[in-house]
């Protein structure tokens, strides 16, 4: 048993700081100017930050908004990213990861490795609002969403189809799995001789790009993110995932607080790149809470970006395997989009109303990346 006095000045403690938790967790910006309608996504929702923005002006949901948004990079084969057209798995099988976030109800739903939809976002909102789980995961997801109406496809375009076929022909592990461990900036020659007889109907433009693909996997993914004029914000991120992964692989996309987090009091977060780098740190979440705390869109991804750095103790040799982007959206409409590495056209895309949307450069943690071949 603790003495009295003990007990009493403990309580007292609690209390204190209950109070300083109170006053620290409370939001900066509340008496910002008023909200408006605005959407920022990657660098591949030029299209997707347009048609949100059409929504949000006709007064639909900000969920509805980016799902709608997101739904048309989905549904276009050539982006190899995100749905129809993705770039497959080792055994050829494209397998696609999504979440929702909506902030006026707090609520999320997710899909992992589904696969045959093409719209995976739609069956992560259909997981948020038509079960009391979260997330759905392979098979059943699929069965979840033929449920209700949706045709299982194949996803795998032609296109994808001759980047997987080039890659199974350029392995550069021999011996087994070869699901990346790095690589990002292999130098890409042309198709040799023999690539050219293995494939001679393909014409040579094609085929360096799926040599380019098969040398240089690719993370893809598309976060979005809308805040309406009402103050409400909600989030999507939707992906097809690392090329050639191992089946079965999730990465960050469907994660919520990694792929994807929403407040709404405070603002949302969202990322595209190195899925596990991005799950290591919970970087959605991190970037939600470091700004609800008082750092600015743009200081809260950099934060996240320097513990992604911390992870390999800040030595850019090892870091140059890989590259991460974040996203963020505060509740009085700053935002901010950010990368680890300066390499490259580093944008995000942003619509504040406009009828086409634009590009943003990234804020940037480290220059001068290493070349890893």
């Amino acid at each position: 048993m603790y003495p009295r006095e003990i007990l009493m000045v403990s309580r007292q403690h609690g209390l204190s700081t209950s109070a300083a938790l109170a006053a620290a967790s409370a939001v900066p910006f509340a008496n910002a100017a008023a909200p408006r309608n605005i959407v920022i996504s990657s660098a591949n929702g030029l299209i997707a930050c347009a048609r949100a923005m059409q929504m949000l002006k006709a007064g639909h949901d900000t969920l509805d908004a980016v799902v709608a948004g997101v739904n048309l990079v989905e549904l276009d084969p050539e982006d190899d990213s995100v749905g129809y057209g993705g770039l497959p798995n080792e055994e050829g099988v494209v397998e696609l990861d999504a979440c929702v976030m909506h902030g006026p109800t707090r609520r999320c739903g997710s899909v992992a490795s589904i696969r045959g939809i093409k719209t995976p976002s739609k069956i992560a909102k259909l997981v948020m609002e038509q079960t009391h789980h979260v997330m759905l995961a392979g098979e059943g997801a699929l069965r979840f969403a033929k449920a209700w109406g949706y045709k299982e496809e194949d996803l795998l375009t032609e296109k994808s189809r001759l980047a997987w076929l080039v890659w199974k022909q350029s392995l550069r592990d021999k011996s087994g799995h070869n699901n990346w461990t790095g690589g990002t900036g292999a130098s890409v020659k042309k198709p040799s001789v023999a690539l050219r007889e293995a494939f001679p109907d393909v014409d040579e433009a094609m085929l360096g790009y799926a040599l380019d693909r098969a040398m240089n996997p690719i993370t893809g993914t598309i976060n979005c993110l809308g805040l309406n004029a009402k103050g409400e914000i909600s989030g999507v991120t939707s992906t097809s995932g690392l090329s050639w992964k191992i089946p079965g692989r999730v990465g960050d996309s469907p994660i919520i607080g990694a792929g994807l987090f929403v407040d709404q009091e405070v603002g949302g977060a969202g990322s595209t790149g190195r899925g596990e780098e991005n799950i290591r740190i919970a970087g959605a979440h991190t970037i939600v809470e470091n700004m609800r705390h008082g750092m600015t869109p743009k200081e809260a991804v950099l934060d996240a970006l320097k513990r992604v750095a911390r992870n390999y103790d800040n030595d850019p040799v090892r870091l140059a395997a890989f590259d991460i982007h974040f996203y963020a959206l505060r509740m009085d409409g700053e935002y901010a989009g950010g990368t680890l590495w300066s390499s490259g056209k580093k944008l995000f895309a942003v619509n504040d109303g406009a009828p086409q949307s634009r590009l943003e450069p990234c804020v940037t943690l480290l220059d001068n990346r290493p070349k890893t071949n």
